[in-house]
């Protein structure tokens, strides 16, 4: 292990402080060791944004919003060439989970779950992005 001495200001350290007490980490230096992994994710995920790979984009929105259902299912239609498969779960009364599975290239893969969670009244949106090695499942 290499030993690395940041700088951090105070009201990033008390985030990073919230943060370790949140998640439990044992320390400062495994919350940062697993931000960084994080990062290098995001950042790789970034610069391959033409390579191919498989996302599993995941969001709860509210059914009775008006026209929402519609629009989200017309979306998945439109791009019809990302959509491998999907699950429709009614967790209650007001809210509908949606996980749909995704390949295509990273950046037209990303795209469409902003557009997917930047709906009005879709709730708790993520994307998991799982890069396919030599470009094939």
């Amino acid at each position: 292990m290499q030993r690395v001495t940041i700088t951090l200001d105070d009201d990033l350290m008390q985030e990073l402080d919230a943060l370790i007490e949140t998640r439990g980490d044992q320390n400062r230096s495994e919350a940062i060791r697993d931000l960084v992994r994080t990062g290098l994710k995001e950042a790789t995920r970034n610069a391959k944004g033409d390579e191919p790979c498989i996302g599993v984009l995941s969001y709860v929105y509210d059914h009775a919003a008006r026209d929402l259902a519609r629009r989200l299912t017309n979306s998945f239609h439109h791009h019809h060439d990302l959509t491998i498969a999907s699950l429709h779960v009614h967790l209650d009364t007001e809210n509908c989970l949606e996980v749909g599975i995704l390949k295509g290239s990273m950046n037209e893969v990303q795209h469409f779950s902003d557009h997917i969670t930047a709906e009005r009244s879709v709730r708790h949106g993520s994307v998991q992005i799982i890069p396919l090695q030599g470009g094939e499942v």
